[in-house]
């Protein structure tokens, strides 16, 4: 599985962003989605991860109210809607997914990564 990040730029605080993430590849076998961010010298934090099996979405309480996952399985296309933002949310956002089957094993991918950056 293959995956492109978009969608990242310049926001203001308190304003909204989304960002895209794209898959290709053997998408049907993909078991979880989700977006983890990293910003300079902190540890990357998983912000939004989706269980395809069960439709679960969980989020990091950092973003709980804030920010919105979705899946558009049509189009294999993930998205992460962003809103109210705070300067704590600038950071580097990457898409990643864990898939594969039993006699593949599981394998993960992840995106090149898209920049946010929140100004006040």
């Amino acid at each position: 599985v293959q995956l492109v990040e978009s969608g990242g730029g310049s926001v203001q605080t308190g304003g909204s962003l989304t960002l895209n993430c794209a898959a290709s590849g053997d998408t049907r076998s993909i078991k979880t989605m989700g977006w983890y961010r990293q910003a300079p010298g902190n540890q990357p934090e998983m912000v939004a991860n989706f269980m395809v099996h069960s439709g679960t979405i969980n989020y990091a309480d950092s973003v709980k109210g804030r920010f919105t996952f979705d899946w558009d399985s049509a189009r294999d296309t993930t998205y992460l809607h962003l809103a109210n933002v705070e300067s704590d949310d600038s950071a580097v956002y990457y898409c990643t997914a864990l898939w594969g089957t039993v006699e593949t094993g599981l394998q993960t991918s992840r995106g090149q990564g898209t920049q946010v950056t929140v100004s006040s």
